[in-house]
């Protein structure tokens, strides 16, 4: 089983530009968060996966509960609570790159609870995104890392950082450096390495086994402990917008991992260029598949293999 920890929310995406004088083009509800994207991207690609957050009772919670039961993600560990969900609006830009405004105060998964040691089946946990900086539940979500860490399960982390939520920059980027010693794989996009100011190869010396870099349509880059470097172009499509394109790779590196037993560090190093070049591939289709289409739309493992 692989379980994904972090914020379900709802994006509310434009329809279309605007036009004209208008200025507030028509904005359509989807369901979105990164750990939430993660998680039915997993399921859509036939992993073994679970949820855990805590998730509104409200429409929008409802909503996202039944987006994951269609993915086939488990959701016996979701908590609730009758707070509202956290809304993000998304501003599109002409080459289909999305910015977000949040309205997260007081909102349900801000109040997650640290949950009793997960299951023994669990052989993966990933977290990121906005769960890892609202308080207090960030702080319950970066225990499950340690925790989780430490009893040997593999870990993914992905910071997709939002800068217009960190009022702390540089609190953050020294809570990240202390998270790393409980990452197995790191994943970053390039945006991500510029704010934080860092390197992959820095970051290997804190912990990681593996960075996977993200260079948007120009495709992939793998760095390991033992110095190996390989690189995967992107696959070119005509791009609706980026929303869950990161996401997607997150589930993707996963899902290909589990299936070739690789969620350890001994098997990540032992995977070698060709079985790297591989995994790598698949994340960049499985990516550019989501950029095709509108909102975080990850595919179903019937559209790569």
């Amino acid at each position: 089983m692989i379980v994904v920890a972090g914020e379900s929310l709802i994006d509310l995406v434009p329809q279309r530009a605007a036009v004209g004088g208008e200025a507030l083009p028509p904005l359509l509800p989807r369901l979105g968060g990164g750990p939430f994207n993660t998680a039915v991207a997993l399921g859509r690609l036939g992993a073994d996966v679970t949820f855990c957050s805590r998730v509104s009772t409200d429409g929008f919670g409802e909503a996202l509960l039944d987006g994951l039961r269609a993915a086939g993600v488990g959701t016996s560990l979701v908590q609730r609570g009758p707070e509202p969900t956290t809304l993000a609006v998304a501003a599109i830009e002409a080459d289909g790159s999305a910015g977000y405004g949040f309205y997260a105060s007081g909102s349900a998964d801000r109040l997650f609870a640290l949950p009793p040691e997960l299951p023994a089946g669990v052989e993966a946990l990933a977290l990121g995104t906005c769960s890892l900086v609202l308080e207090p539940g960030a702080s319950a979500y970066e225990a499950l890392l340690h925790r989780e860490a430490a009893r040997g399960v593999f870990t993914l982390l992905d910071p997709n950082i939002r800068p217009g939520l960190i009022p702390e920059p540089d609190a953050y980027r020294a809570r990240f450096t202390r998270w790393l010693a409980s990452v197995t794989l790191l994943k970053v996009s390039e945006d991500d390495v510029k704010w934080l100011g860092g390197s992959p190869e820095e970051w290997l010396g804190l912990g990681p086994v593996a960075v996977v870099l993200t260079h948007g349509e120009r495709g992939l880059t793998l760095y390991t402990r033992d110095g190996a470097e390989i690189s995967v172009p992107g696959v070119e499509v005509t791009v609706a917008d980026t929303i869950g394109a990161g996401d997607t790779v997150n589930a993707a590196l996963l899902d290909d991992l589990a299936r070739r037993a690789a969620l350890a560090p001994e098997a990540l190093l032992s995977l070698g260029s060709a079985g790297w070049t591989e995994v790598l591939s698949f994340a960049a289709r499985a990516a550019a598949l989501t950029c095709a289409r509108t909102g975080a739309e990850p595919p179903y493992a019937s559209d790569l293999r």
